[in-house]
């Protein structure tokens, strides 16, 4: 608490008097004050961000650009929202990105299921390596942008390992949890899963590399113009 004192002081003529200026005298030095934190520009930037992305990735979802059938699996494109969210905005709109991206694959899976369907109803499958391109595409892009110096080489760079991420991660979680089952369901013996999830890496995941590395890098091309 702060108290306002003023006082007044007598001169050698009673009928003057001399104000002193007001003195403050603080009682609780100690006291602390609570700031509420208030919402900052970025914040407002970020829940945008996330708005927009969140918005493509629904889109790209209920059309067969989200999810582009090739043989037994699914090529796609709705990893490149989460690489820009992580480039743009960092880690964290990455990977709430990636879980909309994730949450958008199980439910195709339970609502336009197919005979492989059955992994992708596990969110380990299709949304723990989704969130997982956010987090990696963010610092694989500060490392590469700190020594390339380069922002197109840094952005196709990071949108093939962001591309690499979701396949690899895809996969390999259906190969550890499911891979027989998977093989069996296709039509190959279970001996036969690793060659056959290598060769639908290798199909799929090829194409989406390529791709997410020039898409990526154009968007980054075009936010560091408007950066400046």
């Amino acid at each position: 608490m702060m108290n306002l004192k003023s006082s007044k002081e007598e001169v050698s003529n009673p009928s003057e008097l001399k104000v002193v200026e007001a003195e403050v005298v603080m009682e609780s030095p100690e006291v602390l004050k609570v700031k509420s934190r208030p919402v900052t520009k970025v914040d407002v930037r970020k829940m945008a961000i996330i708005g927009v992305l969140a918005a493509i990735s629904i889109m790209l979802s209920m059309t067969p650009l989200g999810f582009i059938p090739i043989g037994p699996t699914n090529a796609t494109i709705m990893h490149i929202p989460v690489i820009i969210g992580a480039i743009v905005e960092g880690p964290l709109v990455g990977i709430t990105v990636g879980f909309i991206f994730g949450a958008t694959s199980l439910l195709k899976a339970l609502t336009m299921p197919t005979i492989t369907s059955f992994a992708f109803i596990n969110p380990l499958v299709s949304i723990l390596p989704r969130m997982l391109i956010g987090v990696i595409a963010y610092y694989v892009y500060k490392l590469t942008i700190k020594f390339t110096k380069n922002v197109f080489v840094s952005g196709w760079i990071t949108g093939v390992v962001g591309s690499l991420v979701n396949t690899v991660g895809v996969l390999g979680m259906i190969y550890i949890l499911y891979g027989a089952r998977y093989a069996e369901a296709l039509g190959e013996s279970a001996s036969a899963a690793k060659t056959l999830i290598l060769t639908l890496g290798a199909t799929s995941g090829i194409p989406e590399a390529i791709v997410g590395g020039f898409v990526v890098s154009a968007v980054c091309i075009v936010f560091n113009k408007r950066k400046k």
